[in-house]
């Protein structure tokens, strides 16, 4: 298995040499070794005439390696950390983009799931009408209800599992594995980066999204949490036509986020679009650190109303507690621009380790936030940003939060969504609302009072115990005065209890000591 995936390896590397992927790696900055490996394999690269050529070549390569190297691409498009800023955006571009495995295939994964042939349960069942890395979509029309009592729509989407698609990841990602290992190993300087841990999380991410009841379960969680949030929504689920290889909701008619032509002819405000984007993932992450991590654009519908409609929940991110309070204190902070506050939420999250000093760590933040302020995105260059955010967290030794692997993804890709609705888009502006609505919300007054309320409530429900405990506390009192005065009582049957207990083990001494001699013999004879 080791040399099959050393192999396979092997030969993604070689077309990904030929498509230009390590043109985009600066060999100063590896290990010894490293640069002369990134030289050679630029020695068969194909010519391109543009930057862009060349991204477009990279993107079309991982899509043609299959589905688990489109989710690594994708995944690596989020650690600029790890592939630089220019290799992140050019990999950004992969929207998993691949031929569909047909009807005919679909249809069998159907009926063997429900165990009924699909005209048993549908009215019409279309052609594929998306498809993506783990599974694809159709239009399907439930039958009539024989009773005429049930109004509700009878369209749905129904999601198909790709046939095969478990084995092929858990080959690829085995052989991911290994060249992680590998990295930690002799790579020392890249330990920082936790190869391991960046791939353990894709593989929970990948093994998740692989069962479509689990997908079905976090749209009826998100459905629950979002039901009042304004302007956004997400489908309902037909459980009954939902299984580990099927996933059934409802049908979405309205435009992809992707079609700008189809927005601006419908009639829908663009700076809108990208303000609800925006809001509604921090909104699900700093209010319920629950959110959509898949967020591009081919995964969100606005309908005619304006509403933002999310689907394909395959991955899904959470954060707690102290990492909710962590985004929303570093978000406040650089919307009122008090790097000094960045700095300590850092140090007080562990973040950056404690040999540094917070007043350097904040002076570097400044240079990053600095430069942005007042800008609208199409002037500022996101690959220079990314540049020197990561230059820092090397400056500083700043290790991986693999917690916080998913927020950093999904954040890049949402940002990315509202840019290209609105070329003026300013991310610290749309955020301000949502970010200090929860401060104030979790971090004020009302949230110190409420603090206090619970305490009270604490220990109000303590002294309802305290009789209780203090009768405990008595009778504890009584039988530790009883043994100091006559010695601790041992009752007759665990007397009886560790006799046995004793007998047995000085048996199976006596029977250890003969075999040990035995043996001893026996090594004594082979060696004479």
């Amino acid at each position: 298995m080791a040399l099959f995936g050393a192999f396979r390896l092997a030969g993604a590397g070689f077309k990904l040499a030929r498509a230009g992927l390590y043109g985009y790696v600066d060999p100063a900055t590896l290990p010894a070794g490293g640069d002369l490996a990134i030289r050679l394999a630029r020695l068969i690269e194909k010519p391109c005439k543009s930057d862009d050529e060349r991204a477009e070549r990279v993107s079309r390569v991982f899509n043609e390696l299959g589905p688990s190297y489109i989710k690594f691409g994708q995944f690596l498009s989020t650690r600029a950390d790890i592939v630089g800023p220019e290799m992140a955006l050019a990999l950004a571009s992969l929207k998993d983009d691949i031929p569909a495995f047909g009807r005919p295939k679909a249809v069998e994964v159907i009926e063997a799931t429900f165990d009924a042939r699909l005209d048993d349960l549908f009215q019409s069942f279309s052609e594929p009408i998306a498809a993506a890395s783990i599974a694809q979509v159709h239009r399907a029309v439930l039958k009539p209800d024989p009773d005429g009592l049930d109004d509700e729509p009878r369209a749905r989407a129904i999601k198909v599992l790709r046939p095969g698609v478990r084995k092929r990841f858990k080959n690829d990602l085995a052989s991911y594995f290994a060249a992680a290992r590998l990295i930690d190993r002799f790579v020392p300087p890249a330990r920082r980066l936790k190869p391991l841990d960046v791939v353990a999380t894709l593989d929970r991410s990948a093994t998740l999204e692989m069962d479509l009841r689990i997908e079905a379960a976090a749209l009826s969680e998100m459905a629950e949490k979002t039901a009042r949030d304004p302007g956004f929504r997400v489908p309902k689920v037909d459980w009954s036509l939902t299984g580990r290889d099927v996933l059934a909701i409802e049908w979405i008619d309205g435009v992809k986020l992707s079609d700008i032509a189809g927005i601006d002819a419908a009639g829908h405000d663009r700076k809108a679009l990208a303000a609800t984007v925006m809001q509604s993932f921090l909104r699900h992450a700093l209010r319920d650190g629950f959110f959509h991590a898949d967020m591009h654009e081919g995964n969100l519908f606005v309908e005619a109303d304006g509403t933002l409609v999310a689907v394909d929940f395959g991955i899904m991110g959470r954060l707690g507690a102290k990492e909710r309070r962590f985004l929303a204190e570093i978000l406040y902070g650089f919307i009122r621009r008090d790097y000094m506050r960045i700095a300590e939420v850092h140090f007080e999250a562990g973040y950056v380790p404690a040999t540094h000093a917070v007043e350097d760590f904040a002076q570097a933040l400044r240079a990053v936030g600095e430069p942005i302020q007042g800008k609208q995105a199409r002037d500022i260059s996101m690959a220079k940003l990314l540049g020197l955010l990561f230059e820092i967290t090397d400056l500083f030794d700043m290790a991986t939060r693999p917690e916080l692997i998913m927020l950093q993804k999904t954040m890049v890709v949402v940002e990315g969504v509202a840019r290209k609705l609105d070329a003026d888009f300013n991310m610290w502006q749309t955020a301000d609302p949502v970010v200090s609505e929860w401060m104030a919300a979790n971090l004020g007054p009302a949230s110190r009072l409420r603090d206090v309320a619970d305490g009270a409530g604490a220990l109000a429900r303590l002294a309802g115990q305290l009789p209780a405990l203090a009768t405990r506390a008595g009778e504890l009192s009584q039988a530790f005065a009883g043994m100091a005065r006559d010695g601790m009582v041992l009752d007759p049957r665990t007397v009886a209890a560790i006799a046995d207990a004793e007998a047995a083990r000085t048996r199976s001494g006596r029977i250890a000591t003969w075999i040990g001699a035995l043996a001893l013999v026996g090594i004594l004879l082979a060696v004479l």
